[in-house]
């Protein structure tokens, strides 16, 4: 347990901390519009983060006063045991290659485990380009704090944000970091004029109507129930168990939850996380999870048994499970993250593109950053649905 005290040569300083135990008392105050940025989620980080994921959190001070607010996670890649086992191809070998000799050791200025700009908030007393100065020159401390524990960081990454945040970044000096864009992030908007699930259905065309009616016909018989911390505990290995068949075939992964982690959040979140279980003859044949962010719903990991999500159309069914509370709960927006993306456009997500800044610590290589990213991130083809009438 330690923290770092820099002191820049602008007006702002920075302690970096290890611990939320060092946190100045006042940090979720700043934080209090993304709970992602709150003490208390970044006490689930350090109680249950991946086995190959260690996260630092970044304060900005001007003089004694706390400014801003940030996230670091460190991977190590080499101790995970599957980047994603569902692509078996000469790109996916070369991906892997790459990453295992090249890549192993990242540096994440955000969240990798979350979609969006969860990555640092700023007061209005501070000039973010400048904040966003100090945040670059955060990363470099903290490459220099892993030197010293044995580490050598090959890439740094900024991510994620909207296009409207990019000309900060390029005025804050990151043009020399290689600009890239990801798969979308798929937001659902919800309309004041929708009250209840049924006016959700009612907007829908008549194709999609269909497509909701089949779903839900075909989810007949499972029981849905929302999971509180003494089921989770005992479901625990089994909750486990789905998720960690559904992230190891997905297309690609660079971390794998601990096995405490939906308990941890859900002792230290209480009512601001849900886990929702569905069973049928009293087995649990899937799980969803999403957290209560403000006025907006994240969706969070989730698991299936495959054999019974296709005959069931289990995960289609999360999705309109996901939205009918969202709408019945009053909230204004869902984020559905990435992966997934057209069945995802299929219920009424709408992509928002978002970007980063990446840099290798060699320079030979950073010079063709763009093509090793292509096999980091190969591009996803999809078609874009519009549901609604």
């Amino acid at each position: 347990m330690w923290s770092y005290f820099f002191h820049l040569s602008t007006q702002l300083t920075i302690e970096i901390y290890s611990s939320t135990a060092q946190l100045p008392k006042n940090w979720s105050n700043l934080a209090n519009e993304n709970i992602f940025l709150s003490r208390e989620y970044l006490e689930i980080l350090e109680k249950s983060a991946p086995t190959n994921m260690t996260c630092h959190f970044i304060g900005f001070f001007n003089e004694k006063e706390l400014v801003g607010i940030a996230l670091s996670q460190f991977l190590d890649l080499n101790k995970l045991e599957s980047f994603g086992e569902r692509d078996k191809c000469i790109k996916t070998s070369v991906r892997n290659i790459i990453f295992k000799n090249f890549c192993s050791h990242v540096l994440i200025i955000g969240n990798n485990m979350l979609t969006g700009q969860n990555t640092y908030f700023f007061s209005d007393k501070i000039d973010k380009i400048q904040a966003l100065k100090t945040l670059k020159n955060a990363s470099e401390q903290l490459k220099t704090l892993f030197i010293k524990k044995g580490f050598k960081i090959h890439v740094t990454t900024f991510k994620d944000f909207p296009k409207e945040n990019i000309p900060d970044f390029q005025l804050a000096g990151f043009q020399d970091s290689y600009q890239f864009s990801t798969q979308p992030n798929m937001l659902f908007e919800i309309p004041n004029r929708w009250k209840s699930e049924q006016d959700y259905i009612d907007a829908l065309s008549k194709k999609y109507r269909d497509q909701y009616k089949r779903a839900r016909k075909k989810a007949e018989g499972i029981l849905k129930r929302k999971m509180n911390l003494e089921d989770i505990i005992k479901h625990e290995e089994i909750i486990y168990d789905l998720y960690h068949h559904v992230a190891k075939n997905a297309h690609f992964n660079t971390f794998f939850l601990a096995k405490n982690h939906f308990s941890t959040f859900k002792q230290l979140l209480k009512d601001e996380f849900l886990l929702y279980g569905y069973f049928l003859d009293e087995k649990l044949i899937g799980f969803n999870t999403i957290i209560k962010n403000g006025e907006v719903i994240d969706t969070y990991f989730l698991g299936y048994d495959e054999t019974i999500q296709r005959e069931k159309m289990l995960y289609l069914n999360m999705l309109y499970d996901m939205i009918a509370y969202s709408i019945n709960n009053g909230f204004k927006k869902i984020i559905f993250a990435r992966t997934a993306l057209e069945i995802k456009s299929s219920v009424g997500a709408k992509p928002q593109e978002m970007f980063g800044f990446m840099k290798h610590d060699n320079p030979i290589i950073d010079l063709a950053i763009d093509k090793v990213f292509c096999y980091l991130d190969p591009e996803v083809v999809w078609k874009e649905r519009n549901p609604f009438k």
